[in-house]
């Protein structure tokens, strides 16, 4: 990741906005309310937490990332904008979560993932973890790539070769997994699609 990220760290927030779409609507959706501890797993550059910060001053903000290139762009930015005792960063495998040892929290409000799935190979340890991690009545809340149904069939075929070239990967099964940890932790799952199913935002709540 470091490997990755090295350069791409520089350009990422520059570039990313053409066609991380979704991103915003998530910020915005998240009921986090005063105190509520939340987290981002794949936070890159702290993009997101950042502007959860702006938009919810009373929240406990965490970061994880696997890349130390891109938590180091991260800290800087923090720092930047006045957030260092707001925004809480660290360096681990997202299928390694563990609140307690990495953040000193019993478990988290809300966890999130931005376009962050379809970049980790053991993607499944990762959405166990989050939810070993997630307090019961917790949310988790992902937007990622989908199928691209409702768009020309050249466009997927030239997104799927370029995301490629980033390591990045469409889960299609990601979704029916989801239903699948719906199902143990007795919750519910909301889904919406971004962009004519360029992407989608799913909300996982947890009842037990």
């Amino acid at each position: 990741m470091d490997r990755i990220y090295r350069v791409q760290r520089h350009v990422y927030d520059a570039t990313r906005k053409y066609y991380l779409f979704g991103r915003d609507r998530l910020i915005a959706q998240m009921p986090v309310r005063p105190g509520d501890r939340v987290l981002e797993v794949g936070c890159g550059t702290a993009r997101n937490l950042i502007g959860l910060a702006r938009r919810h001053p009373a929240a406990r903000l965490y970061g994880l990332d696997a890349s130390q290139a891109m938590l180091d762009t991260a800290g800087m930015k923090v720092s930047r904008h006045g957030l260092a005792e707001r925004i809480v960063l660290r360096q681990a495998l997202a299928e390694d979560l563990d609140a307690p040892r990495m953040f000193g929290q019993e478990h988290f409000d809300v966890v999130f993932f931005s376009y962050a799935l379809s970049m980790i190979p053991p993607w499944p340890a990762a959405l166990e973890a989050a939810l070993r991690n997630l307090k019961p009545g917790g949310q988790l809340w992902i937007v990622d790539f989908w199928d691209q149904a409702e768009l020309p069939l050249w466009f997927r075929r030239v997104l799927v070769r370029w995301l490629a070239l980033f390591h990045v990967h469409y889960r299609p099964e990601l979704l029916d997994y989801l239903q699948t940890l719906v199902s143990r932790s007795n919750g519910t799952l909301t889904l919406e699609s971004v962009g004519r199913r360029y992407a989608f935002l799913a909300c996982l709540t947890r009842r037990i």
